[in-house]
């Protein structure tokens, strides 16, 4: 099993953080490759179509509000990988309460393609994942 992790400071309090990115079906709010989300069985499943079309089918897993994390996992999506499940998490930075680190991670399987392309795929969504949040919490 394949896996990666990104993370990355943002100014805002954890707070402002969760309240934009902690909702399932919240990613259009922050994320402009995903301009479109369908929230499916009373929110636990997300539909998820980006700028080309693609679907991608997502299922919530695990969910804390307490401690500001969601875990999901892709039914259906493009990419070369099963067994996918992935992680969001806001913490506090300490002493500073007007900062939040965001951590992205996942877990997979390569399905047509080697571990190094698909943990650099996902790396690379992550990490532009957090910069446009970034700029969206900038803006």
């Amino acid at each position: 099993m394949a896996s990666t992790s990104v993370s990355r400071i943002v100014p805002a309090t954890p707070e402002k953080v969760w309240s934009l990115v902690g909702g399932f079906d919240a990613l259009p709010d922050w994320l402009p490759y995903i301009p479109e989300s369908t929230a499916l069985e009373g929110g636990r499943v997300r539909r998820l179509a980006n700028p080309d079309g693609d679907v991608i089918i997502e299922r919530l897993v695990d969910f804390n509000e307490t401690e500001r994390h969601y875990s999901y996992a892709i039914l259906e999506a493009p990419f070369p990988v099963d067994g996918y499940v992935s992680t969001l998490r806001v913490h506090a930075v300490p002493g500073r309460e007007d900062l939040a680190e965001v951590q992205w991670s996942g877990r997979f399987n390569p399905d047509g393609a080697t571990e190094d392309e698909v943990v650099e795929l996902f790396t690379g969504i992550y990490r532009d994942g957090l910069e446009a949040l970034d700029r969206t919490l900038a803006g």
